[in-house]
């Protein structure tokens, strides 16, 4: 009976494993592209800055805001929503309907593309007259940037297909080829055109937009491709609608993908607008603090310049698994799989944990050593110190909002988003001004304006699939991570002290600590076989090498 038991266990785990596994793949694809795209993007603002320098950034920058303005207006949402819908027909095996869905929502962009393009270079000259950009030099670049917009919306819906798919190969390979001719473009242009004078050089590194949607379309032209043949095998050559099942008109199929993006659309215009939030309050009560102006520049620009974009690094990989679960939970949500949403949520959470965790405590411990490495301001590691919480409450935020629109609730997380936002207008005010807070206070409450809007997120997942945290396994996250936090703060100084060098310290704890949590993890029993076995290429070689020193039960070979 007991060998029954274990291999009936097996089985479960197997089960689990090949629910997950899909999206959990597609995560590591989008990970390895955010990160070679972040990569490149930096390296290519150093050249860039070179060839134009200050002022040719800047009217570069004054165009760009109006071009994310237009692409946000245009695609914001739309990927999503059709990802949601191709998946749900998918489920029902409706490939018929899934290609119509496909070709319905390009129609539909091919012409919000062209509006949003031609608003936007017909509207160049008027955005300069009404002195919304300030130079009238920039005009160049918004023109240049005009067409990107119309290849950019195409490119964002065909995307949302493949994802709907679970296919993210073709996003991550896309979003790096779309960077590189980007780069090339951007570097070649502005210096052809510079010349001819700074305004001429802007357009050209404008045109990097055009040219990286392009090519980035080109690409998904072969996976379309690519899909299509793995249709023909997989449903024969002539599909055809399923005869129980009404199809959709196309008016409901637009007013679907409407009514998916545009809660999803007001998401992420919220963050722009809670960012001009903060730049109209945060300034101004660090100076009813006591600082000056120039002091209180100086520190917005260590909260919002700095400690942001650390937060937003440590949790890339969470972001891309918020991506790849949307169309997973879709799926699961059309076939009525209670179990399969509720596992993939679970599974989903405990993944961001183990990645934030460790992630938080290396911000936490190492705030003013990363701070003088990275940005060579130590002033902003109290900053820093104090965004390492947003860590772990960001990553929850990114998943859980990812699975209410998978569950076809996308309005709920933008509610959220706005209680949250008004919170953080409060929090600003109030804790910004007092000067033992400072910059810490603001950054306090960009952290709470996270941690509110994913609280009431699992709120909202514990009423619709009945998920609660888990705490048992949140507590050896825990456990691990102040042993980490301990090993970290000591193996910096001991290396410091012996090295001499900030960053060989910063490295070497870092990698010591990393060890250390993963230790603890698996001595705790925190590290789930059942996650393991969806982990892709590391996976299933971590699970031997854990089964052959007990952590996990071996398997017997006896039938």
């Amino acid at each position: 009976m007991k060998q029954v038991l274990i291999i009936n266990t097996q089985t479960t785990t197997e089960k689990n494993a090949d629910r997950n596994t899909s999206f959990l793949k597609g995560t590591l694809i989008l990970t390895v592209a955010g990160i070679v795209v972040k990569v490149i993007g930096s390296l290519n603002w150093i050249f860039v800055s070179r060839v134009l320098g200050g002022e040719g950034i800047g009217l570069y920058q004054m165009a760009f805001p109006i071009y994310f303005l237009a692409f946000n207006i245009s695609t914001a949402g739309v990927p999503i929503a059709i990802s949601i819908i191709t998946a749900e027909h998918i489920a029902l095996k409706d490939i018929w309907g899934a290609k119509r869905i496909f070709h319905i929502s390009m129609t539909f962009m091919f012409f919000t593309g062209i509006l949003c393009s031609l608003l936007t270079y017909f509207g160049a000259q008027w955005l300069i007259d009404w002195q919304f950009i300030r130079d009238p030099r920039a005009y160049y670049a918004v023109v240049a940037l005009a067409p990107a917009i119309f290849f950019v919306t195409i490119l964002a819906s065909s995307r949302g297909y493949l994802q709907g798919w679970q296919r993210m190969t073709p996003t991550g390979v896309s979003q790096i080829v779309e960077q590189i001719f980007r780069v090339i473009t951007m570097i070649l242009f502005a210096q052809m055109l510079l010349p001819y004078g700074l305004e001429f050089a802007a357009a050209g590194a404008s045109l990097g937009a055009l040219a990286g949607a392009v090519a980035g379309l080109l690409v998904l032209v072969y996976f379309h491709w690519q899909l299509n043949k793995d249709i023909d095998k997989m449903y024969g050559g002539h599909l055809a609608p399923l005869p129980d099942k009404k199809q959709e008109t196309v008016f409901n199929i637009m007013k679907r993908i409407f009514k998916l993006s545009l809660p999803v659309s007001a998401t992420s215009i919220m963050l722009p607008i809670v960012a001009n939030l903060d730049l109209m309050i945060v300034p101004q009560r660090l100076e009813a603090a006591g600082y000056s102006v120039n002091e209180a520049t100086e520190l917005f620009g260590y909260l919002t310049g700095m400690a942001v974009p650390l937060v937003n690094l440590a949790t890339i990989l969470t972001a891309a698994l918020a991506v790849s679960i949307v169309p997973a939970i879709s799926k699961a949500r059309t076939l009525k799989d209670h179990d399969s949403c509720f596992n993939q949520t679970a599974a989903a959470i405990r993944i961001a944990n183990f990645i934030c965790f460790p992630a938080f405590v290396i911000v936490l411990v190492l705030a003013v050593p990363i701070a003088s490495l990275i940005y060579n301001a130590p002033g902003a590691g109290p900053a820093v110190w104090v965004s390492a919480f947003s860590i772990i409450l960001l990553g929850l935020h990114q998943i859980t909002t990812a699975v209410l629109q998978g569950l076809g609730h996308p309005t709920v997380p933008m509610v959220n988003m706005i209680i949250a936002a008004v919170a953080k207008v409060i929090l600003n005010w109030v804790l910004t001004a007092q000067p033992s807070l400072g910059i810490m206070g603001a950054a306090w409450a960009t952290a709470a304006d996270i941690g509110i809007a994913a609280v009431i997120n699992l709120y909202f997942l514990h009423r619709y699939i009945g998920y609660k945290m888990e705490m048992k396994q949140i507590m050896k996250n825990m456990i691990a991570a102040a042993v980490m936090a301990f090993v970290l703060y000591f193996s910096y100084y001991v290396i410091l002290l012996s090295d001499g060098s900030n960053a060989v310290a910063t490295f070497g704890s870092v990698a010591v600590g990393a060890a250390a949590y993963i230790v603890i993890l698996i001595l705790v029993k925190g590290m789930m076989e059942e996650d393991m076995a969806v982990i892709p290429v590391v996976g299933k070689i971590a699970i031997r090498a854990l089964r052959k020193i007990g952590v996990f039960k071996e398997i017997s070979q006896e039938q």
